[in-house]
């Protein structure tokens, strides 16, 4: 809003300063000074209304240490994250950028199914919270949003580069200027460790027969909606210890508003020699408000916690993350740039099938871990959360560093 009120301003009135506004760094500066202060400040107001409302966790005995001296703590503390980060997206983004709509849209959504899922538990006395089925119509609803949306909208396109000679003029001393065709619609994407970096949805069908092309949309249809819903759930799995989810999904965050920016950019996208995709550099002030949001939230919520996320949180976060990635087209990055989300995932299944399994095969179940998700069984190895949670960010921040080489290594 403050953005077309300012556009505004310089455009009538040659308004001294409005210009500030057009820039994107400026904005996205706003943008997480905003959303640190909404989350700090009114973050405060809004445990205490969970407080009063004793909006408390219930905690089941798993033999964690420390763990029941959690009981009681708010829980809903997502709220927080998601009015921190809309908020700000609001006042300083380009509100008629399909990229923030769909972000607007994800945060509310995946908001929405993460409270009613809080909200059963806590004020209707049922522990399993909302039915699993509908969690997942939840997920596959917002992937046919997300995915016929990027699909089929006229704004959301690419540019390539023109072929041209190499070599540098030896008069001049200088290399030929890039040229790029015009936009067009592409169901491509950035895959690491090959020498293109790219990969076309639509071959995975077109192999069978060329004309099958048109119905590359199904394809992608499946994949976004895996993706929202792996990384989604992984994110919830990893909100089970003071600050770990938040922290984690800041970095992983962080990552992705650098990829948004460059591949927004047609000078370093063309340097970096990624993908140039137009108008999603826009998503850099939603990244900016859902870091800054993130960060103020740790602030109530690292050892020992003030306020749990709760599903509110945990879901929403995973959705962004999600929609984030693959609208800057680097999903395929999500295994390792997510590869916290993807081991606390993994460690579930694992147990559980090796668990059946064993039970099956031998009379009685046996178990990979101490405990899962991953983060318990270090618990159980005796490791302090608040050590654990360190580890697990130095690892995210590894992991991070690896997601951005590997657009290098082909």
């Amino acid at each position: 809003m403050l953005y077309y009120l300012f556009k505004y301003l310089e455009e009538t009135y040659q308004f001294s300063g409005a210009s500030l506004f057009g820039f994107l760094t400026f904005r996205a500066a706003v943008a997480i000074i905003l959303s640190l202060l909404i989350s700090t400040i009114f973050g405060k107001r809004i445990i205490s209304f969970l407080q009063k409302k004793q909006v408390g966790e219930t905690i089941r005995d798993l033999g964690l240490q420390g763990q029941n001296e959690k009981a009681g703590t708010p829980t809903m503390g997502g709220i927080i994250i998601i009015l921190a980060t809309i908020i700000p997206v609001l006042l300083v983004a380009k509100l008629h950028n399909i990229y923030i709509i769909l972000l607007l849209v994800t945060t509310l959504w995946m908001g929405v199914i993460g409270f009613a899922d809080d909200y059963i538990k806590k004020f209707k006395n049922e522990k399993e919270g909302l039915k699993g089925r509908f969690k997942i119509l939840g997920q596959v609803g917002l992937g046919i949003i997300v995915s016929t949306t990027l699909f089929f909208h006229s704004e959301v396109t690419i540019k390539e580069k023109i072929p041209t000679n190499l070599q540098v003029n030896s008069i001049s001393n200088e290399a030929p200027s890039v040229q790029f065709y015009p936009e067009t619609k592409s169901t491509k994407t950035t895959i690491p460790f090959v020498k293109s970096n790219e990969f076309d949805y639509a071959d995975l069908i077109t192999w069978i027969h060329p004309g099958l092309e048109k119905y590359a949309w199904i394809t992608f249809v499946l994949v976004v909606t895996f993706i929202i819903s792996a990384v989604s759930n992984g994110a919830n799995l990893t909100d089970g210890i003071d600050g770990l989810a938040a922290g984690t999904s800041a970095i992983i965050a962080l990552t992705l508003g650098v990829f948004a920016w460059v591949s927004g950019n047609i000078i370093f996208s063309d340097y970096l020699n990624i993908m140039y995709i137009p108008r999603v550099e826009e998503i850099t002030i939603y990244i900016a408000a859902f870091v800054g949001a993130l960060i103020g939230f740790l602030w109530y919520n690292t050892y020992p916690a003030q306020v749990f996320m709760g599903d509110t949180g945990s879901l929403t976060i995973g959705g962004i993350i999600a929609v984030i990635a693959i609208a800057v087209r680097k999903e395929w990055l999500i295994p390792v740039l997510c590869g916290i989300f993807l081991m606390e995932n993994l460690s579930v299944v694992m147990q559980v099938g090796y668990f059946k399994y064993t039970k099956k095969k031998f009379g009685a179940g046996r178990r990979i871990f101490k405990m899962s998700p991953l983060h318990h069984h270090y618990q159980k190895s005796g490791y302090h959360e608040s050590k654990i949670v360190t580890r697990f960010w130095i690892v995210g921040v590894l992991l991070a560093i690896l997601t951005i080489v590997t657009l290098k290594i082909r």
